[in-house]
């Protein structure tokens, strides 16, 4: 599936993706560093430019007051879907300084997956999705931390496979973190949810 992959802010040095040519490249305000950093051009650059300099490129940009309810993620999240995507990875969108901002872009996983879409933020040394309602199947290292936490309201039915703690039928809630820390069995693993959602990491 095509993916629009989205660079925000938080300084990256490796881990980078490599795009093909029918996916869609956004940076978003000073994640056009992050996209420099990859050796990646942008298909457009969106932002307030708040924190960072309007770059000086032939490249499309999209500048927006800095009085808004979007966030510089959220704005390029808008872009892709009405750009005909539906699958979002986002860089740079994870630790930083601004611990509210990667608050802010787990909850525009809850937006795209309300949204019919799939979203992925995607750091350095771990990532995090967004399930509502379907299962996935992650891949990674014997041994990596898998955490599972209900989301947004309890969620029911999950099963876990493939993780050292595995289950069939559990339930979790947003004000008990039981399914922090598990680990992958081997190098893949399955997460699914009946009814809710559920946030992974892994």
């Amino acid at each position: 599936m095509k993916t629009c992959y989205i660079f925000s802010a938080v300084e990256m040095k490796n881990n980078f993706p490599k795009p093909d040519k029918d996916d869609l490249i956004i940076a978003a305000d000073a994640g056009y560093l992050n996209v420099q950093k990859a050796g990646l051009r942008p298909d457009v650059i969106i932002g307030d430019f708040d924190s960072s300099e309007k770059p000086s490129t032939d490249t499309p940009i999209e500048t927006f007051p800095i009085l808004k309810d979007d966030t510089d993620t959220m704005l390029a999240i808008k872009y892709g879907f009405n750009s005909g995507y539906k699958r979002f990875a986002i860089y740079g969108g994870l630790g930083g300084e601004r611990t509210d901002h990667t608050i802010a872009n787990i909850q525009s996983l809850a937006y795209i997956v309300d949204h019919g879409g799939e979203g992925f933020l995607v750091g350095e040394n771990e990532s995090f999705t967004l399930i509502k309602n379907s299962s996935i199947t992650l891949h990674s290292e014997k041994g990596k931390t898998l955490s599972v936490f209900a989301y947004g309201g309890i969620a029911e039915g999950i099963s876990i496979k493939g993780a050292v703690y595995e289950t069939d039928n559990l339930t979790l809630t947003p004000f008990f973190p039981l399914g922090v820390s598990n680990k992958f069995k081997e190098n893949t693993a399955t997460v699914g949810v009946k009814n809710g959602c559920v946030l992974i990491k892994w």
